[in-house]
């Protein structure tokens, strides 16, 4: 019998209705009715480890706000369904390439938790789009006639939401492409259903190096011993691990709260990566923060922190990823250029000119 330590029982076991909700946190006739209003536009679904992290007493619970809808997000005049335009970039089903070398494979629209901040909210837990065995093997035809496709992402929704033989079989299929070098993985599992990694899924990833995975922890409570594990697993098995938090406001907008968490994912062994600046995206203005919010939180950590803690803070645009950082050159002359250091100090540095 499927314990709740299995990643399938989770699955099954997924919260779907305010009722079930209420097993797990306190709901009062507006919190529910907020609910359900806005799940007649954006589903929604919470493993029972992801709703077992929520204070249930803290409407505020950085927890809460991530995984529970809320009225708020039917009063966004600004947000657009796709903002990256990525049904403009798809030379192939379910694949957005933007860069010249690489692509993003949208293998899935299944995840363990419909996240409120989605950045594919028009196309996770939603049945109209496609990942038939026609749509993928149109994929992996597209990427073998592709040969400057050297890196393949796979996103979605959530790759290792499939079963363990089916991941197999694709990374399989992708390793006959001569020209494939790498293999990336997205994947949130290791925060909002660490029961997922598993030893077996662990065995089957490390056939398939070079293969890395980036998951997504936006705050220190999702730093938990189960998660832990799963990274722990990942790591012994050679993969290298990254984290893309997304800045969320009310969540981890602070920069007390970011550097713990930073310094949390390190003892984990999962490198910082990405900050990424929410998307203008529909139903999330709530979240968003201004930039120099995001500016404020690298300065907290530069200098502060260990320096590969200190993620890379971008926005994601139709074009690619742009970073956005503390200004660091402060004044230019013929013979030198004038840096600020970490704690605020000018340095002058020649600069030789040809």
């Amino acid at each position: 019998m499927e314990q709740r330590d299995s990643w399938k029982w989770q699955v099954r076991k997924s919260i779907r209705s305010t009722g079930e909700l209420k097993e797990y946190l306190h709901l009062d006739s507006r919190e529910e009715c907020g609910i359900k209003l806005a799940e007649a536009e954006f589903s929604w679904h919470i493993t029972p480890y992801y709703a077992s992290l929520i204070d249930p007493d803290d409407r505020n619970c950085p927890i809460r706000l991530q995984a529970v809808p809320q009225e708020k997000e039917l009063h966004d005049n600004s947000g657009v369904m796709d903002p990256l335009e990525e049904e403009k970039h798809n030379p192939a089903p379910n694949i957005i390439k933007v860069y010249p070398d690489r692509i993003a494979w949208t293998i899935s629209n299944i995840c363990p938790v419909l996240c409120r901040h989605c950045l594919r909210k028009r196309m996770v837990g939603r049945e109209h789009f496609d990942f038939s065995g026609e749509a993928q093997k149109a994929a992996l035809e597209y990427i073998a006639r592709t040969p400057e496709i050297r890196d393949v992402l796979l996103t979605g929704g959530d790759p290792l939401m499939y079963p363990d033989e089916f991941i197999d079989e694709i990374l399989a299929r992708l390793r006959t492409i001569r020209h494939v070098e790498i293999v990336r993985i997205g994947s949130r599992t290791p925060c909002t259903l660490p029961q997922r990694i598993t030893e077996k899924l662990c065995r089957i990833l490390k056939k398939y190096h070079p293969l890395w995975l980036n998951t997504q922890f936006n705050h220190p409570k999702e730093l938990t011993e189960e998660a832990r594990i799963a990274c722990e697993r990942l790591a012994n098995a050679g993969i290298p691990l990254g984290n893309q938090s997304v800045l969320l406001r009310g969540i981890n907008d602070d920069p007390q709260v970011m550097k713990a968490l930073v310094q949390g994912l390190v003892r984990f062994r999962v490198r910082p990566y990405y900050i990424y600046q929410a998307q203008t995206l529909k139903g999330t203005s709530h979240f968003i923060t201004p930039v120099e919010k995001g500016i404020e939180i690298i300065q907290s950590l530069r200098g502060y922190t260990t320096g590969f803690s200190v993620p890379v803070y971008l926005l994601d645009t139709p074009y690619g990823k742009v970073p956005m950082n503390p200004e660091t050159i402060v004044q230019r002359d013929a013979g030198a250029v004038y840096l600020k250091t970490w704690d605020g100090k000018i340095w002058r540095e020649p600069n030789r000119r040809e």
